[in-house]
């Protein structure tokens, strides 16, 4: 945007010449009722009513409480915010009341306020004055004005810290002295009679701003106070006092400046960014104030003026004042008004107050009571002959017509379009409006109401922001909890494989009970493959006799190779296959012709060796196993009976006498013969050896070696079977000389003699049960051997 230029505005200035602004009223200004007294210093109210918000932005926390005693100039509350400043007590005494209560405002709002009861000494509190403020740091300048509680006193409250504290470049500091509206002269006597303390004030401005001109503007009809500035700034050569028309609404900030320097404030911009920066004259004072004497904000000077009231005049009130105090002391008549009225501010842009006890404040500059015809009466309304007056005289270039109707039908956003915000509420269009039309009330009604959308939206929409927010945050959070159960997941996984992986880590017991149970299983399976291998090498004579051997003797014998009954049912197997023998070695003595000496001899020693070892593999069988079913006891009844009771010295000598009753000694064996009873012996010592071992293996051993036992068991068996076999075709000579060999064993032995005698086939039978203990000894020493062999591997 393209406006005047520092070196023309300069020139301007020293050649007395000004800009102007377009609209504009001349009203009738009726200054004199007020500005031809001095300022007056009223007596202390009953009560003081401090508003902890007396400017804009927000308001302090409260830092005393009731029955506080209090001096003048104490803090009463305190922000840490930017936009907020404190406010002091102003004058001694107890604080009797911190509520809510009504203050200056169009709508009659309450706020919370705190009272003061005074205490009549007006006893300052410790004061801190700064004399050299040259010498010391801007900042900490700019914050004891803050902490004075000063804010702009010529209408809107603007804090002046934040305006001191700008960081962008300033041309111009304007000193406002205007004081456009009627009826008000409180800046007028200000300038009039402090115009000294005015000019320190801007010196300590012009130090914190540092612009490159200084401008003090005063209207023409205060000629008066425009002497006493020139007087006071007459050494400052850089101070420039210049009069200005008399033109409402001069004394706005926009206007002024557009009158001064030509420039124009952006719609939505500050005057410092043009830069211009302004103050009121009452904010020089108390600047002055606070960093000379160390005084904060605590009064300030009110005209009282109207037809009403009989002695109009300035005073120097202090803030919280009731409104009715200032008027007993301008001595109100309410005679001369219909109603009780007062307006806080001029006619033009002040507002009518609901509640007399409304205290005054920072900002207050005017109490107008008005008589009956001094003002227009609110209810003279007319419709609107759209007769444009309004519109020619709006400083702002605006269309307050077309505003009017759209803001009273609350198309607010239409009464945007308009720029509704870019009105200044001078009051300009309701003074030439001819049916006397409050447009300015309008107004201000849109814009608050405007205000209170904005807020209600900017609130849905942080609470959406919020509850965005809140579910990010909560989808977040799950996920980080997924996360770290993954992470906690793997983690688990990985201990577990580094402890399966290390094998000198101590293990759970579970495991190593389960590895403890593989490696028993693993060791019988290994015991058993060997065993197989062993046995197999060391008691299998022949291969195509091996192969050729049947099953049928162990089905015959009753057993189904479970290892319960596989014992028993091998000694009855073995016995027959021993009886089988033996008819089959008597066959072939008795059909040699001539037998050598030497081989009869041997051949009776492993008879006897073999008997001796068959009687111990036996009885060693009969202690480690009982009878497993009734089927196989009756089965064995009578052979074993008669072989229980044989003790081994008796069973050698049956077995001589034997031998030597049917002349077997003189009788060689075959060469098959002898090595079956030699086969035989080893089986039987086999045996022994395995029931002996038996009871040390652990339980696991044993159950995976029960099938090893039945097929040792079934391996014998087939051997037994093969002997029963070669008996079978022995000739009638052996069985007779078996019969006789049978039949004088039976005289060692009364009981089975009278069992042999009751039955016709008494002979048969003893020949029988020698077959059957034959191979009994047979099975029981191969059983023993494997035993050995298990031991012997599990020593290894």
């Amino acid at each position: 945007m393209l406006f005047p230029s520092f070196d023309s505005i300069i020139e301007t200035l020293n050649n007395n010449k000004l800009y102007s602004f377009p609209g504009g009223v001349h009203p009738d200004d009726k200054k004199s009722l007020s500005n031809t007294t001095t300022i007056q210093v009223p007596s202390l109210p009953a009560h003081l009513i401090i508003p902890m918000r007396q400017h804009i932005g927000s308001d302090g926390t409260c830092c005393v409480e009731v029955g506080d005693k209090v001096q003048k100039g104490q803090i009463l509350s305190q922000s840490a915010t930017p936009f907020a400043v404190p406010v002091h007590a102003p004058t001694s005494g107890e604080i009797i009341a911190i509520a809510p209560h009504v203050v200056a405002h169009p709508s009659g709002l309450t706020e919370m306020c705190i009272t003061l009861k005074p205490d009549g000494n007006d006893t300052w509190c410790d004061l801190s004055p700064i004399p050299n403020y040259t010498e010391v740091n801007k900042n900490e300048l700019i914050n004891h004005i803050c902490q004075a509680g000063i804010s702009g006193m010529g209408g809107a409250g603007f804090p002046t810290h934040i305006k001191t504290s700008t960081s962008k470049p300033v041309e111009f500091l304007v000193l406002n002295g205007i004081e456009c509206e009627p009826y008000i002269t409180s800046d007028d006597r200000l300038m009039r009679e402090h115009a000294w303390q005015i000019r320190q004030g801007l010196d300590i401005l012009a130090h914190l701003i540092n612009p490159k001109a200084i401008i003090v503007a005063i209207e023409d009809n205060k000629p008066e106070a425009l002497q006493a500035l020139n007087i006071a700034c007459q050494d400052k050569e850089a101070y420039r006092v210049v009069s200005v028309e008399t033109k409402y609404p001069a004394g706005g900030e926009k206007q002024l400046i557009q009158v001064l320097t030509g420039r124009e404030v952006p719609r939505d911009g500050l005057p410092v960014d043009i830069g211009v920066v302004m103050f009121n004259v009452g904010t020089c004072y108390a600047v002055a104030d606070a960093i000379l004497q160390g005084k904060p904000l605590v009064e300030r000077v009110v005209t009282v003026t109207g037809e009403a009231v009989k002695q109009p005049g300035n005073f120097k009130a202090l803030i919280g004042t009731p409104v009715a105090h200032l008027l007993e002391q301008a001595q109100y008549n309410p005679k001369k008004q219909k109603a009780p009225k007062v307006v806080m501010g001029g006619p033009m842009m002040g507002f009518t107050l609901s509640d007399a006890t409304i205290p005054i404040i920072k900002t207050t500059n005017c109490l107008l009571v008005p008589s009956k015809k001094e003002l227009v009466d609110d209810n003279a309304e007319r419709p609107c002959i759209r007769c444009s007056a309004c519109a020619d005289a709006c400083p702002a270039s605006l269309l307050p017509q077309q505003m009017f109707w759209h803001a009273k039908a609350k198309e607010y956003d239409k009464a945007e379009e308009y720029d509704l915000f870019d009105c200044i509420e001078c009051g300009a269009c309701a003074y030439v409006c001819p049916s006397e039309i409050p447009l300015v009330h309008y107004y201000r009604q849109a814009k608050a109401d405007i205000r209170t959308q904005r807020d209600e939206k900017n609130k849905a929409e942080k609470a959406k922001q919020r509850f965005e927010a809140r579910n990010e945050r909560l989808e977040r959070e799950k996920r980080e909890r997924e996360e770290k159960h993954r992470r906690a997941k793997e983690a688990r996984l990985a201990a577990n494989q580094a402890k399966s992986a290390n094998t000198d880590a101590p293990a759970q017991p579970a495991s190593d009970t389960k590895d403890k149970v593989a490696a028993a299983l693993a060791r019988a399976k290994a015991k058993k493959a060997a065993l197989q291998s062993n046995v197999s090498n060391q008691t299998q004579p022949d291969a195509k006799t091996q192969e050729s051997a049947p099953v049928s003797a162990v089905d015959s014998s009753g057993g189904s190779g479970d290892a319960s009954g596989s014992d028993k049912k091998a000694q009855v197997a073995a016995a027959i296959a021993r009886a089988k023998a033996k008819k089959e070695a008597r066959a072939a003595d008795a059909s040699e012709a001539s037998p050598s000496g030497t081989a009869d001899v041997d051949d009776k020693k492993a008879k006897i060796a073999a008997a001796i070892a068959r009687a111990k593999a036996k009885k060693a069988a009969q202690q480690s196993s009982a009878p497993s079913s009734d089927e196989t006891a009756s089965f064995e009844a009578k052979p074993s009976e008669a072989e229980h009771s044989k003790s081994e010295p008796a069973k050698e000598a049956e077995l001589e006498s034997t031998t030597g009753d049917t002349g077997v000694n003189d009788t060689p064996l075959s060469e098959a013969d002898q090595k079956k009873a030699r086969i035989a012996a080893a089986v039987a010592k086999a045996k022994a050896k395995k029931a002996s071992a038996k009871q040390s293996i652990n339980s696991g051993a044993i159950s995976k070696a029960s099938g090893e036992e039945r097929h040792i068991s079934k391996r014998d068996s087939s051997e037994a079977a093969e002997v029963s076999k070669n008996e079978s075709i022995s000739t009638p000579s052996n069985k007779e000389e078996t019969a006789s060999q049978e039949h004088g064993s039976q005289n060692h032995h009364p009981q089975k003699k009278s069992t042999v005698n009751s039955n016709s086939g008494g002979d048969v039978k003893s020949a029988a049960d020698a077959k059957k203990a034959r191979i009994a000894a047979a099975v029981a020493k191969a059983k023993a051997k494997k035993a050995a062999i298990d031991k012997e591997k599990e020593l290894k």
